[in-house]
């Protein structure tokens, strides 16, 4: 077979249309020992096909008995019964306690003000420490950037003394000749 013919009947497979008949001539030449280069890829392809066509599943397969596929699907159907009732008392019982008036701090007993004003002043602690932290991450990223340009300029510096070194030698080559 023609070699542009078997690539219009690869472009046809790639795109999935082409018949059985024409699958079997692109097998048919991929069977064969001599291809081309660049069709070397469908030649492996068309070799997998075939290898594992003959292949055979061999592992047993278990039968259960009818009576556990019941106790599991049983078991499943009381599974979605309770967490459909865990459900229904999620949106129940808050819509139920909803009647209770909001809390507001003048109406804390003078323990719970205690605790409250305790539990303030623990956050407030908190927050300003991890606003310290942060600000000193900040500045650690300022050293860092700072330390980088100084490498930068470190090395131009190097590159600069290697091309004064590069001219110097050559200057004092003629020198020491004569």
């Amino acid at each position: 077979m023609v070699l542009s013919e078997i690539e219009k009947l690869l472009e046809k497979y790639d795109l999935g249309e082409t018949s059985l008949s024409e699958e079997q001539q692109l097998k048919a030449y991929f069977s064969q020992g001599n291809v081309p280069a660049h069709l070397e890829s469908y030649k492996v392809m068309f070799q997998y096909f075939d290898t594992t066509k003959e292949e055979m599943y061999i592992k047993a397969i278990s039968i259960e008995p009818a009576g556990s596929k019941q106790k599991k699907s049983r078991i499943y159907q009381w599974i979605s019964i309770a967490a459909v009732a865990v459900l229904m008392l999620g949106i129940l019982i808050p819509n139920m306690m909803g009647d209770q008036p909001a809390r507001t701090l003048a109406g804390l007993s003078q323990e719970e003000r205690e605790t409250y004003d305790k539990t303030k002043e623990a956050l407030s602690m908190l927050s300003s420490n991890f606003n310290d932290a942060a600000s000193s991450v900040g500045s650690l990223s300022l050293v860092s950037t700072n330390f980088n340009k100084g490498a930068e300029q470190v090395m131009h510096v190097k590159e600069f003394s290697k091309t004064t070194n590069r001219l110097v030698k050559k200057k004092q080559t003629p020198k020491n000749k004569n």
